[in-house]
């Protein structure tokens, strides 16, 4: 989830393209099924940290895009700052361990 909350940082997305940021964000080591993806994406949803922006059709296939929202944005963030001050932690000990 924090691929992908991460991912639409950039801006609406469709699922295709979600899942290209995840990969390229994550060095590859996340790589969610097109199944996978979307639960992720409904949850994120119905936790309205992401909503829909848009849909159109291209080649006669519905293209949904999503955006984060306000709410999501400062989601991420708290994240990123949580797991910041984690990794500190590990640098620091291991500053004055070594």
């Amino acid at each position: 989830m924090y691929f992908v909350l991460t991912t639409l940082l950039d801006g609406p997305m469709h699922g295709h393209a979600i899942l290209k940021g995840v990969g390229e964000l994550s060095g590859g080591r996340v790589r969610p099924s097109v199944g996978t993806l979307y639960g992720i994406l409904e949850r994120l949803s119905e936790r309205g940290v992401i909503a829909v922006d848009r849909e159109e059709v291209v080649n006669g296939r519905s293209r949904r895009y999503f955006r984060i929202t306000d709410a999501g944005q400062a989601v991420v963030r708290a994240e990123a700052r949580r797991m910041h001050a984690a990794a500190a932690l590990v640098i620091n000990r291991a500053t004055f361990a070594g």
